[in-house]
């Protein structure tokens, strides 16, 4: 078992972590490199040798291996990013970038996503080198930079150049699974990641006549364009379950006691009450409109807009997906992904997610544990190029009244110390037998 200084540092490589600002704009403004030095010292001291690795100098990804007891044993994955989304500080009720500890909860931006695993895989491993301890499995740890943008300066990055130092892996695990989700009713239910939508971001761009705002115009591309984001944002995507989402609604439903109709899945969710709220995001496809983009002077006419969509489809939708997008735009409007990245799929009959689901419930014996798919995306897409199969499990023992989901990119993002050290305690139990 994780000792008892691994249950303090958890808590200060939080805090040291999120004191870091590594905020991620987009288009290569983010520099991950100060974290990236925070966590290699801390690996070096417990013995290890990491690697820094840059695609693009100051986005550095760490890597380092922990060798196993079992040689003829697969490798495990287990990875966090270091870089985190904007934070308006006007907002916040703290400093975002403070890393402050009150009343037993840790403040900052990357409490929950992901600084708060990272600090947890750096405590276990520092505890290991203090007690001995070692994986029956070889570990590659790995802290990559660009998560929270296009990763092609993280774990694309890293898949791409350096997959020989993920040889042997086979899984991974990384964030959003294993926290605490309370149904409202006193079920504790922790939902283990066992899937990811795919991520197409689109950039639609309709085209039209140019001309004076005060003349008849049929061809106006703004008009054109505001047509073709309504229907998309109007659309109701047809419900299609994945093996992942299915396992999900089956346990579910066993848990209270209701019968699972798969063909009304809308009707299901219902009388799963406020659990749906783990599995309706990922029962169909989606796509939003975000961003719009057209013209330069209220009385000209211009002959180009642009709107940007965060599309998601399930694994095997893709094709739906396209589909869909090229009816719904019309012959007016072209689109084409900005970026793009495969769905994922995981066996929740595995051997590796069994052992999962017993390090949570030796510590949270009233919990209930179900898999889930992610309704997002993590870096286990680009490390899934290596053939490594990823899962969510980046457990955290979180108290009731505390939305676990609505802090990812939210105010006052903050993880409670309690839930840290019960993180610390199942990870080193799990990744000792995984």
């Amino acid at each position: 078992m994780a000792d008892p200084r691994a249950l303090d540092e958890v808590v200060e490589f939080t805090s040291g972590l999120i004191r870091i600002d590594t905020t991620n704009r987009g288009g290569g403004d983010c520099r991950e490199r100060p974290a990236a030095e925070y966590a290699a010292e801390r690996l070096a001291g417990a013995g290890l040798e990491p690697l820094m690795l840059e695609r693009t100098p100051g986005r550095t990804n760490v890597v380092a291996r922990i060798e196993g007891t079992d040689p003829e044993a697969d490798a495990l994955l287990v990875h966090g990013h270091l870089d985190v989304v904007p934070a308006e500080a006007a907002e916040w009720s703290v400093p975002p970038f403070s890393g402050e500890v009150r009343d037993g909860v840790v403040w900052g931006r990357g409490a929950v996503d992901m600084k708060n695993m990272d600090a947890m895989i750096l405590a276990v491993v520092r505890s290991w080198a203090r007690t001995g301890a070692r994986p029956r499995r070889d570990l590659v740890v790995a802290f990559t930079a660009d998560e929270e943008a296009s990763a092609e300066d993280g774990s694309g990055f890293l898949a791409d150049a350096h997959a020989d130092l993920f040889e042997g892996c086979t899984e991974g695990i990384s964030e959003s699974g294993a926290f605490t989700f309370h149904d409202g009713a006193g079920r504790q239910i922790y939902p283990i990641a066992a899937g990811e939508r795919g991520t197409g971001w689109l950039t639609l761009t309709a085209r039209g006549r140019a001309g004076h705002g005060s003349k008849v115009n049929q061809e106006n591309a703004v008009t054109r364009l505001a047509a073709a984001v309504t229907r998309i944002g109007e659309h109701r995507w047809p419900a299609r379950l994945t093996p992942t989402v299915h396992a999900a609604l089956a346990e579910l439903a066993a848990l209270y006691g209701i019968d699972a109709d798969y063909g009304d899945v809308d009707r299901l969710l219902e009388k799963l009450g406020p659990a749906a709220r783990l599995v309706e995001a990922t029962v169909r496809n989606s796509a939003n409109p975000t961003m719009l983009e057209a013209g330069y002077k209220v009385n000209v006419i211009p002959g180009e807009a642009v709107a940007h969509v965060d599309g998601r489809y399930l694994p095997g939708g893709e094709e739906e997906f396209t589909a869909t997008l090229d009816r719904l735009t019309g012959p007016d409007v072209d689109w084409e992904f900005a970026h793009r990245e495969a769905a994922l799929e995981a066996p929740v009959d595995s051997t590796l997610f069994g052992r999962m689901r017993a390090a949570v419930q030796e510590f949270a014996p009233e919990g209930h544990v179900v898999p889930y798919c992610m309704s997002g995306g993590t870096d286990a897409k680009q490390f899934s190029r290596l053939g490594i199969t990823g899962y969510g499990f980046a457990p955290l023992k979180l108290p009731e009244g505390l939305d676990y989901q609505a802090l990812f990119h939210g105010v006052d993002e903050r993880v409670p110390v309690e839930a840290l050290r019960f993180g610390v305690r199942v990870l080193d139990r799990f990744l000792r037998t995984a």
